[in-house]
């Protein structure tokens, strides 16, 4: 017997009939003799209705804590229909909110981070023989203030509470049946991988990957859960996210991703001396702004170029902040080119493999792609193109490094 936690997105219980039917994948994880934890995300589309419910509501500046208020009912409503749709089978479940089973975060409101998780409530119930549904994407303060935890929440919320009642594993379901070398609606030869190891998934998370969200890596990889990705709409075999093996290092690459939401921000002609950096980044990390790949020009006649990158969204709220910054340090001007793309290789085996970024750029040059930054970690290296050639490059990339073979 097995202690499982199940994740469901969005796709999977978008109306009553595809609530039945998780109820009924649970049902069977339940007869082989497992215990089953389920965590719920609201129907497909819900949270982004609240969302402009919210918006509408108050010209777009809701209250933050009366905004994860409303935005945590989707969740409520999926909990408990499919705690009903369980009884109504004749399998005991109960249904808990955020707050119930206390899953506690910080006090920031849309973007709260878990800090604790009364495991004790959970294993009471699963002693009662119950199928526990606990709703995803929320949580609640230390003063009783409901919260929620943003972009993949749910996912989050999983691995935690595996990683708190000590589950043999986790699994969460989607619309995809698992981790590919590229994405499948870019590429037909993408090839669905059995496994991948925990830094992998989060340098694909990192550099555009959707599948699962990089919280929920960071969390399994700390607590050591073993993390399946399957699709709730077959029972094809998914993908295990685990610890690294010596097979894993076989792969060179394991995949190429990537990120059309960012866009290339260059301060033009900044006094090269000590503190300006800290004067341009301060500003965007006090507006929670992601910064990721920066380039420093060389210093000529005591002035450089400084370029980042930074999602596409955060565009207007960068430009303004930056010409207020820009004017205060004597920078020439800010320019910002949102038509960008970045595309990225991951893998383990580039620790113990050389010339897997001259045969990157030699791929992309063969196409006629002109690289406007590169950035590498030790298993990812990213360039940044224009967002036009996307597409070509992921297919060119894939290709020169022969992803559909499996090693």
């Amino acid at each position: 017997m097995a202690l499982v936690v199940q994740k469901y997105g969005g796709t999977s219980v978008a109306n009553l009939e595809r609530i039945n039917n998780v109820a009924d994948r649970i049902i069977r994880t339940c007869l082989e003799g497992n215990q089953v934890v389920v965590v719920l995300s609201a129907m497909a589309g819900e949270t982004d209705r609240l969302i402009g419910l919210a918006n509408d509501a108050t010209g777009g500046k809701p209250n933050p804590r009366e905004y994860d208020v409303l935005i945590s009912t989707g969740e409520q409503v999926t909990v408990s229909l499919m705690a009903m749709m369980l009884m109504d089978k004749g399998f005991p479940a109960k249904s808990f909110l955020g707050s119930q089973i206390r899953i506690v975060t910080d006090k920031n409101h849309s973007t709260a981070r878990i800090r604790k998780i009364d495991a004790g409530l959970i294993q009471q119930e699963l002693d009662k023989k119950r199928i526990i549904i606990v709703a995803g994407f929320q949580g609640v303060d230390r003063k009783g203030n409901i919260t929620t935890l943003g972009i993949g929440g749910s996912d989050t919320s999983a691995v935690a509470i595996a990683a708190a009642i000590g589950a043999d594993y986790c699994e969460t379901f989607t619309d995809v049946d698992g981790v590919y070398t590229t994405d499948p609606n870019v590429y037909d030869k993408a090839r669905k991988l059995k496994k991948i190891s925990y830094d992998e998934m989060l340098e694909l998370a990192g550099a555009g990957a959707k599948v699962l969200h990089q919280r929920s890596v960071e969390l399994a990889k700390l607590y050591n859960v073993p993390l399946y990705v399957r699709s709730a709409f077959n029972d094809d075999e998914g993908t295990l996210v685990t610890r690294e093996d010596q097979d894993m290092e076989k792969e060179v690459v394991s995949g190429v991703t990537y990120d059309r939401n960012q866009a290339k921000v260059s301060v033009i002609r900044v006094p090269d001396k000590p503190g300006i950096a800290a004067k341009l980044f301060t500003p965007l990390s006090d507006c929670n702004i992601i910064v990721d790949m920066i380039i420093q020009n060389a210093s000529v006649d005591g002035y450089t170029d400084l370029t980042f990158t930074i999602p596409k969204k955060d565009v207007a709220q960068v430009e303004k902040i930056l010409d207020a910054v820009a004017k205060e340090v004597n920078a020439d001007r800010v320019h910002i080119d949102p038509n960008i793309s970045k595309v990225s290789l991951v893998g383990l085996g580039m620790r113990s493999h050389s010339g897997v970024a001259s045969k990157m750029f030699a791929a992309l040059a063969g196409e006629g792609i002109n690289i406007q930054m590169i950035s590498t970690s030790e298993i990812k290296i990213s360039c940044v193109i224009e967002a036009k050639y996307t597409e070509l490059a992921v297919r060119v990339l894939h290709d020169a490094f022969a992803l559909e073979m499996a090693s």
